[in-house]
Formats: structure tokens, C-alpha cells, sequence
């Protein structure tokens, strides 16, 4: 009998360990191979998929080109090789040519091509040999052309300001003269949103996610590296704010190498991983570089295991498998190869101390962290993530609020978005509590009038909607957490509050998983994990007791697994002033393992006042007056 033909892997970077310079050159190189069956016949488009993004196609197709140069300008400036570069280089050449075919069409204000310029900067300024030199003399008058142009128009008013300023770092690499008083105002504006200690606004709003490190950190360590010795002292503070941020972003990564999911743009995967390879690439040891190296690494490895491409290799919009439901509308075919800003040190020689340190094992922390500066308060669980948060407030590119304003976010369960307004009766709302008066619409916290925050709680005050009033108080207890809620309402509503989504998988053979549920708890129990949410009577006026429930949300809607359980509790509210609360855990459960015991100690009224006066604003929360 033949043998069958064997199935390709679907993720090019399975089975790689990272342990070496040489396995993260492969990654890159396997990553990027897949596109090389893309390119259009002049190679300046790079057509990945059919999907759409709100902007033109010529765009989209640009980012496909584009956005590998975050990981093949780094090989290249460090002596590797990739076999097809010439591809990319002759797309580079006609994409700008204004009279070629397939010319991109012009850079205007806020335009994506503005975006994709930074990588295109980043390559002139890495391996100007490679991405200059090897273009024709027209070749390089039309980029020229095109990217001084770029310069004149106007980003977005966020982290956008830095693709001018890489930009101007590779026009500087291949000696084009431009107007350094463009790039003075881009930098004097993103220094505007330092908000100390480390972290930065993403712009003049109250956001501050993983854009902070693969973003502000990551351009501002780049210019720290390769800007002008005259900008010297500017260079040294973006030193200082990545040496200052790195302990603290540290608490954002499981003992897996999982990333926390949480804010927009995920689909940029192990771009996360791209503040540590940034960190190496400036020569900062912001800790000690086998701590930085096994940061970066158990990253990447994670990843590795994870089934974000197609068939063909090709990386796909979603997370941890490929999902539109949790697009952006930015988001194109070619938009998950930011991803590739994960390889910036191999920019580095093979005797680097990045390189030559060994790997550090994941290190102890305290289990309790408050973070003032997003609105976080992290604890750990069996090196399991879990953050609880509040005071962020995204623009509304897509599902918002269940990337910013859920109460809790986790490494191991990630969180899950809804598909549709009108999923109240079936809607996942782990982490949320979703208000309701015809039974479909569903309401949630999407920004709030107060947050507070302290050692190892969240206070925030918030409306879902006309006439309805919340108070919400969350409480690390770990590895449980306590949320207790105060609700004012005019109305008559429907509430339904989600713990932790659990992974659903198809039935083994024998007695089908039950969920388990009592008077007051909905818990479910897997073969590895455990889900549950306690209904509790809050220390308040107006305690109401609520009926748990386990739910089979609709299918593509969590971000790390495609099926889930998620244990609720709901009751209806009557207008008036009312209360609850719940206890909630999710963590790993091995068969044998004793289920944990609900905890009893609760805070008095007296303590959740002084929660309420007390601690500090949350700094991403507390915007700047003008």
C-alpha cells in the first residue's frame, strides 16, 4: 500500500525551539517563505486573501509587500540570507514608480500607506545595501519621492507620529535630505503622552495596551538606537521610560510564554514579543539578559503550537486560530505580518549577550501587583495570568468593549467578543455584566465616570444606559477574585453576569461532560481546566440573589479556542437600588484534584466607601486637561 501524502504543517514555526540565533533566523525565513507564491506580476502587490479592510486594496497589498521587512531587514543586517529578496526589492522599486502599473498611489493624511512606510524606513535604515543599493537609480528616485512626501502629511494623531520619524531614519541611512523640523514636532508630540513610570498614552485618550510595548517602546528604542547623536538627550529618555517599563510589562507574560490578550490588534500575534527583541537591539539590560531572552523566547514557542495560518502557511486574521469575528476594521490579509517586529535582534551579532546568555527560567513575583497606569491589578495562578482592569476607552474600531472594559482578562482563557448586539439570551459576557430590557439587546460597561484603583482592587462607577447607574468593586483574592456591584436603576432590566470562558471540546467516548449547578454556583470541570462564579449577597442595600446558569455560546467568539463553556448568573431588576456579587475562578484542574472552596470573607460596606474615596485615579483614566 502507498503511503498517503503527508500534510504540510500549518504553522512554519511548529517544532522550532528558539533556542538559538541560527532557529529564530529559520522562523523568519519559514514565515515569510509562503508569500513568495503571493507577489503580483510587478511584485508590488502582495495579495494574501479576499478579506477587506476599510481602506483601498492597493493598500492592503502594500502591507503584504511591507510588513515582512519587520523581520527580513533585521536578518539581512545581521549577515542571513533569504532566498527570494529580490522580490521584494523590485516591489519596492515599481510600487513607488508613479508610472508603473502597480504603483501604490500616493501617501495622504491618515492614509495606511503612512504606516507602511515605517517598515520601509526601518529596512533603509537596517540593510540600506540590500533595500537601496539594490534598486535601479530610477528605483530609488521614486522611493525617495514617495517617502518624502509621505513626511508631509499628517498621522493619526497616536503612535502613527513614529512612522515619520523611521521614516527619517532610513532616508538619513541612504544620505536623503529632508526636513528635520517634521520629525522634532512628530517627537515632541508622542513625548506629550509619557505618563510616567514607564508607560505612555497611545495618543490623547485613555488607552494604554499592547501598543505601549510593540509600538511606543518599540519605535522609541529604535530612534534611541539610530536617531542623531545631536537628539542625544531625547535618545537617552526613551531609555530610561523602556528601563523603567520592562519590570512592569514583565507581569503581562504567563509562565507558558502566553502574552496577555487584551485591547485591539491582537491579530499582530508575537508582535508582543517585539519589545525584548527591541530592548536587545538598543543594548539595553533592563533585566538581565537571560530574563529578556527567555521573555522573547517562551513567546515565540508559544506561538509556535498555536494554529494561526492557513493551509499554505499564510498567517490569518484572529489570535490563537484564525477568526474574523475579532477584526478590526483595519485589518487586512497582509496585517498579521506586524507580527515579524518579534525578530528585531537578529539584527544582533551570534555574540551578543542576548544570544550568548542562557535562557532564564521564568521568575518568582509577587502574586498581587496594582499597575496604576493602565488600571490593573494582576495576580498568578500555577504561572497562569490574570489581570483585573478598568479606565481604558478605546476608539470604536471593533468590539471594543470587550477588548478594554471587561473585569477581568486572562493568559490561559483569554476573553471572547460577541457576534452580533442582539446576543443577550446566548452571549458569552465572560468577565461582563450585560444589562438588557427587551431580552436581546445587550448593554455592557464600555467607559466609566470614575476609576480608582489600589494595592490589590479596582473601583469604578459606570452606565450601560439611560437611567441605569453602576458601581463595581474588584477584588483580588487569588487565585479567586470577588466583584460586587451596586446598581441604581429607573428601569425594568434583565442582568446576566460571565465568569471565565472554558474550552469546549468535541465528546470522548463514555458519559458526556455536565456542567455542575447548585442553588448559588455554576461551575464546569474539564479533563484540565475548571470555570466557576459563586452568586454572593453583597455587603450592601438591596441584595439580590441571582440563578446560575452554564452556557454554549455561539461558536468563533473566544479568542484562544473556538468552542466554550461559560458559567453565568442572571436575575431581572425591578426599578430601584439594588446589589450583588459573585466570587470567580478559572484555573488548571488535573483529574483527582480537590475543587476550591468558595471563599467566605467578604468587606464591609465601611471598606468598599473608603475604596471608593480612597487609593488613586487611574492614570490612563485621569486624561490631561487642555
Amino acid at each position: 500500500m502507498k503511503d498517503l501524502p503527508t500534510r504540510p504543517a500549518v504553522n512554519p514555526m511548529a517544532g522550532n525551539p528558539f533556542a538559538t540565533r541560527a532557529d529564530a533566523q529559520q522562523a523568519a525565513i519559514d514565515l515569510t517563505s509562503p508569500l513568495l507564491e503571493a507577489f503580483s506580476p510587478g511584485c508590488a502587490r502582495v495579495t494574501l486573501g479576499a478579506t477587506g479592510a476599510h481602506f483601498h486594496a492597493a493598500a492592503a497589498d502594500l502591507e503584504g509587500l511591507v510588513r515582512p521587512f519587520w523581520g527580513l531587514a533585521p536578518l539581512l543586517a545581521g549577515g542571513g540570507q533569504f532566498y527570494g529578496i529580490e522580490k521584494f526589492v523590485e516591489g519596492l522599486q515599481n510600487g513607488a514608480d508613479p508610472e508603473h502599473p502597480e504603483y501604490w498611489g500616493p501617501v495622504t493624511d491618515r492614509d495606511q500607506r503612512m504606516v507602511e512606510s515605517a517598515a520601509i524606513g526601518y529596512a533603509l535604515a537596517l540593510a540600506p545595501e540590500v533595500f537601496w543599493d539594490g534598486m535601479s537609480q530610477r528605483g530609488r528616485d521614486c522611493l525617495r519621492d514617495w517617502l518624502l512626501n509621505s513626511l508631509q502629511q499628517m498621522p493619526a494623531p497616536n503612535n502613527w507620529n513614529f512612522f515619520h520619524v523611521l521614516v527619517s531614519l532610513g532616508l538619513t541611512r541612504v544620505g536623503v535630505d529632508h526636513d528635520l523640523s517634521i520629525i522634532e514636532a512628530n517627537l515632541d508630540r508622542l513625548e506629550s503622552w509619557d505618563m510616567g513610570n514607564g508607560w505612555y498614552r497611545d495618543g490623547s485618550k485613555r488607552q494604554a495596551d499592547h501598543y505601549i510595548p510593540f509600538a511606543m517602546h518599540f519605535y522609541g528604542l529604535i530612534y534611541a538606537q539610530y536617531g542623531p547623536e545631536s537628539d542625544k538627550a531625547r535618545r537617552d529618555r526613551f531609555r530610561e521610560r523602556a528601563r523603567t517599563f520592562a519590570p512592569q510589562i514583565a507581569h503581562w507574560y504567563a509562565a507558558d510564554g502566553a502574552a496577555l490578550p487584551y485591547g485591539r490588534s491582537l491579530t499582530y500575534r508575537f508582535a508582543h514579543a517585539g519589545f525584548w527583541g527591541t530592548l536587545a537591539m538598543a543594548g539595553e539590560e533592563a533585566l538581565p539578559w537571560g530574563e529578556i531572552r527567555g521573555l522573547w523566547a517562551r513567546n515565540l514557542r508559544w506561538w509556535s503550537e498555536r494554529p494561526f495560518t492557513d493551509p499554505r502557511g499564510v498567517m490569518t486574521i484572529g489570535y490563537g486560530y484564525p477568526q474574523l469575528t475579532m477584526a478590526e476594521r483595519y485589518n487586512s490579509p497582509g496585517s498579521p505580518y506586524w507580527a515579524m517586529k518579534a525578530f528585531a535582534p537578529l539584527a544582533l551579532p551570534e555574540d551578543h549577550p542576548f544570544w550568548t546568555a542562557e535562557e532564564a527560567a521564568p521568575q518568582d513575583r509577587p502574586q498581587v501587583v496594582s499597575l496604576p497606569e493602565p488600571g490593573m491589578v494582576k495576580f498568578e495562578d500555577r504561572g497562569d495570568v490574570t489581570v483585573l482592569a478598568g479606565g481604558q476607552q478605546s476608539p470604536t474600531f471593533g468590539r471594543t468593549a470587550e477588548k478594554y472594559n471587561k473585569f477581568a482578562y486572562s493568559t490561559r482563557y483569554g476573553f471572547s467578543v460577541e457576534t452580533e448586539g442582539r446576543a443577550f439570551e446566548n452571549g458569552p459576557f465572560d468577565n461582563m455584566l450585560a444589562f438588557s430590557e427587551d431580552g436581546e439587546l445587550a448593554a455592557v460597561r464600555c467607559r466609566e465616570t470614575m476609576a480608582r484603583i489600589g494595592p490589590d482592587w479596582l473601583y469604578s462607577a459606570w452606565s450601560p444606559m439611560p437611567e441605569v447607574e453602576v458601581e463595581t468593586w474588584l477584588l483580588a483574592r487569588a487565585p479567586w477574585h470577588l466583584r460586587l456591584h451596586r446598581i441604581n436603576t429607573a428601569r425594568h432590566v434583565q442582568t446576566v453576569e460571565g465568569g471565565f470562558a472554558l474550552r469546549r471540546d468535541d465528546p470522548t467516548p463514555g458519559p458526556a461532560l455536565q456542567p455542575e449547578i447548585t442553588a448559588s454556583l455554576a461551575r464546569m470541570v474539564t479533563a484540565e481546566d475548571l470555570s466557576v462564579i459563586a452568586d454572593v449577597a453583597a455587603p450592601l442595600p438591596g441584595a439580590k440573589p441571582r440563578v446560575p446558569r452554564m452556557v454554549m455560546p455561539e461558536p468563533n467568539t473566544n479568542l484562544l479556542v473556538s468552542r466554550t463553556w461559560v458559567p453565568q448568573l442572571t436575575c431581572a431588576l425591578e426599578p430601584g437600588l439594588w446589589s450583588f456579587g459573585a466570587w470567580v475562578h478559572a484555573g488548571r484542574h488535573a483529574a483527582g484534584d480537590a475543587l476550591p472552596e468558595v471563599p467566605q470573607a467578604l468587606p464591609t460596606a465601611e471598606d468598599l466607601a473608603a475604596m471608593r474615596e480612597g487609593g488613586e485615579v487611574i492614570r490612563v483614566w485621569d486624561l490631561p486637561q487642555d
